[in-house]
């Protein structure tokens, strides 16, 4: 199936790419709990990737660990389905969803029962090539709206 193809079948993809290159990569039901996941998270948005794995690698979070691998992951699938260079890589959007949570019950004193919520998360990275942003067309767009706007 051709990168074409792939594109109009994936409505997934178009949610979260659109028409631009990129891939992505998601781990489901991971057994963490979506606030210490979207720490995690927080710490590699708009990194490149390699700074993203080096800065996961050394995370002390658990959860750490399952973004490394979700990040690596969107890596590898950018190189293979859309031939994209790793250094040029950027953590684009990154976030983290709640899964169904795991309902355990715990015995207490006097024959009661206390409910134990086993969170867990849908871990979504997508990755991106590194965006070259024109300050000096933005500059001139900013002197140039300036110079009309004023009156002497």
């Amino acid at each position: 199936m051709s990168v074409q193809e792939r594109r109009a079948v994936s409505a997934r993809r178009e949610s979260l790419l659109g028409d631009e290159p990129g891939a992505f990569a998601v781990a489901r039901f991971v057994r963490v709990t979506p606030m210490k996941a979207r720490r995690v998270v927080d710490l590699v948005r708009g990194m490149g990737v390699d700074d993203a794995l080096a800065t996961l690698k050394f995370a002390p979070q658990a959860a750490a660990a399952t973004v490394y691998k979700v990040v690596d992951s969107a890596a590898a699938n950018a190189e293979g389905t859309e031939h994209l260079s790793r250094a040029d890589l950027v953590v684009v959007k990154a976030y983290v969803d709640e899964g169904p949570t795991l309902k355990r019950h715990r015995p207490r004193a006097q024959g009661r029962a206390t409910r134990i919520d086993k969170r867990t998360s849908h871990i979504t990275v997508v990755v991106g090539p590194r965006a070259d942003e024109e300050p000096a067309k933005k500059a001139d767009g900013k002197k140039a709206a300036d110079k009309k706007g004023r009156t002497r």
